[in-house]
Order: structure tokens, then C-alpha cells, then sequence
């Protein structure tokens, strides 16, 4: 895998910073199979979605929230 390091990004988050991520992005898979590809996103995507789970949260009837 590429150990190419992850753009510095401006705080207002503009075009530039996109096609920042582009590149990045395209660095990292130019010496990747298509399998090696498909298994960086999916973990990626794994590890978002555990975060996600992780934080949801739920409002009660009260209008506190809580972490479920």
C-alpha cells in the first residue's frame, strides 16, 4: 500500500482542497491491483460505519439525547 501522507486541507474546504483529495486520492492506488483497491475502500468503509455506530445518537421524549 502507498503511504502517500493526506493533503493539508483549508478550514472553508474549496475546489482546490477536492482536487487535493483527487490527487491523493489517485496517488495512493497508482501501484495497487484492482483486489488491493477494493479491499482499502471497503476497510475504510468498515471503519466508518463502526464510528457511525459507535456515535448515533437518539432524542427521547424528554429532549435529552443519548448515545444508544
Amino acid at each position: 500500500m502507498n503511504n502517500t501522507p493526506f493533503p493539508e486541507l483549508s478550514k472553508d474546504f474549496t475546489i482546490e482542497d477536492i482536487r487535493k483529495i483527487r490527487d491523493w486520492s489517485s496517488e495512493r492506488f497508482t501501484n495497487m491491483t484492482r483486489k488491493e483497491i477494493a479491499e482499502d475502500i471497503n476497510s475504510g468503509a468498515r471503519d466508518f460505519l463502526a464510528l457511525v455506530e459507535d456515535t448515533r445518537q437518539v432524542e427521547h421524549q424528554d429532549g435529552a439525547l443519548a448515545v444508544v
